[in-house]
């Protein structure tokens, strides 16, 4: 039998890349926005855990249960070949001392995949684009907000102008309509940026970003392609749709 002429159609097989994602339980848009982005032999596999409110209190508390090693481990024990750690904020609260630690703990929990958490995919990917001084949009309360000003600046990152939208409830993140997410990046940008970062993994933005790269003409990087893209660059996989963004340039599928 001469299996290329059978009749089968793609089926999602992650024969590429098989991408481990652990996520907010009550979130929503990671997800959707990784497979948008993915290529055929690219797949998502994903466990969630539970944020109860999208403030500072509410993320150590996340990032303090047991349910957040159980979920790694869990993860880990699926042929996956990278695992992200899907919460910008969560990542960055502390800082890039505490990033690093979480990323050590998850390669202890999970010592098969690759690594990566969506704060360190964001400084890869502005890394990548040669961004230096930025524009920062979030749809964080003001004190999460702060704390991304201050682990972008301590990464070198000078941040020119930023704005937030105050949400502190997970499910009303992900229903900011793109419009909106369009006309708030827009607003935040100075001629001094470089590029933009939109943070939340929970925040909608990848099907804006090629436009907004066109408006701006500047890179426009966000959390989830940032994670989607270093989830492949780990790997030295090209993976990637086109469409989404300057970041992808050398990761296009077929390229």
């Amino acid at each position: 039998m001469i299996q290329e002429h059978l009749p089968f159609r793609p089926d999602g097989d992650g024969y590429k890349a098989r991408i481990g994602l652990i996520y907010i339980a009550s979130s929503v848009v990671m997800e959707a926005e990784m497979w948008a982005m993915a290529a055929e032999g690219v797949s998502v596999h994903t466990t969630r855990i539970h944020l109860p409110k999208v403030t500072i209190e509410g993320i150590e508390e996340m990032m303090g249960t047991p349910v957040l090693e159980q979920s790694a481990r869990l993860l880990g024990s699926a042929p996956i070949d990278v695992l992200c750690f899907g919460g910008t904020s969560a990542s960055f609260l502390r800082g890039t001392a505490y990033d690093h630690a979480l990323t050590a703990k998850l390669k202890e929990w999970a010592p098969g995949p690759k690594i990566t958490t969506a704060s360190t995919a964001t400084l890869a990917a502005l890394a990548e684009v040669g961004a230096g001084k930025i524009a920062l949009a979030t749809p964080y309360v003001d004190e999460i907000h702060q704390r991304a000003i201050r682990f972008l600046e301590e990464n070198g990152h000078e941040v020119v102008r930023h704005g937030n939208l105050g949400i502190d409830k997970d499910h009303a993140l992900a229903d900011v309509p793109l419009e909106q997410v369009f006309d708030h990046v827009l607003s935040v940008d100075h001629p001094d940026a470089t590029a933009i970062f939109i943070s939340c993994t929970n925040f909608r933005s990848v099907g804006a970003i090629e436009a907004l790269e066109d408006r701006l003409g500047k890179p426009v990087i966000s959390a989830v392609q940032a994670s989607f893209w270093h989830s492949l660059d780990v790997l030295d996989v090209n993976g990637a749709k086109p469409g989404y963004g300057r970041l992808f340039a050398r990761r296009l599928a077929g390229g």
